[in-house]
């Protein structure tokens, strides 16, 4: 019960897990868990888990984006991983599909041939939008760069943060070639 003390039950505050549940809940999924599973040996809901989840995730996005900055990888190997949300495409409830709650999910990784760093990730279909949303958020992302420059009138790109990955400095080296580049804060 949420109102009954227990030995070892947790007494902060309501909806707050303390970080060594917290750690002991992603654990467990990193170990191959089912949220179900997780449920059961740790007492939470599966609605707190999965907000656990999307939580983590946020703060692992906000610390690659603030760590993964000019990075020496040299050769980057690019793929695709298969996999499925509730259930496959071809059995999945249409409802659901519609919605985007179930179905064909992929996962495009890059990785670092020689440190085996994932400097970049993406999760959406096998369409050619997932492919170029993935791809500008590699090296690739600076040719956005390069061709507003080239373009005519004014160009904006937007989530530059890419370029901070692999491009120390990089408004200062393309003005240095006449470039008026401005960043602007959102």
């Amino acid at each position: 019960m949420l109102d009954a003390k227990q030995n070892g039950s947790y007494s902060g505050p309501m909806n707050k897990l303390d970080r060594e549940a917290r750690a002991r809940i992603l654990h467990l999924l990193c170990e191959g868990s089912s949220i179900r599973a997780v449920t059961r040996l740790t007492g939470v809901s599966k609605n707190t888990v999965t907000k656990l989840v999307v939580d983590a995730g946020k703060a692992c996005l906000d610390y690659q984006n603030k760590a993964f900055v000019n990075l020496t990888c040299k050769r980057i190997q690019v793929d695709e991983i298969w996999s499925f949300v509730y259930a496959k495409q071809a059995n999945a409830p249409i409802e659901k599909f519609l919605k985007g709650e179930a179905g064909d999910v992929w996962t495009w990784t890059a990785i670092d041939a020689d440190t085996k760093l994932i400097p970049s990730w993406y999760i959406g279909d096998r369409s050619g939008q997932s492919a170029w949303e993935f791809l500008t958020d590699l090296r690739a992302s600076v040719s956005l760069v390069i061709a507003g420059i080239a373009a005519e009138g004014e160009t904006m790109v937007n989530r530059v943060y890419h370029l901070d990955r692999g491009f120390e400095r990089l408004e200062d080296k393309l003005a240095r070639c006449g470039a008026a580049i401005e960043r602007i804060s959102t």
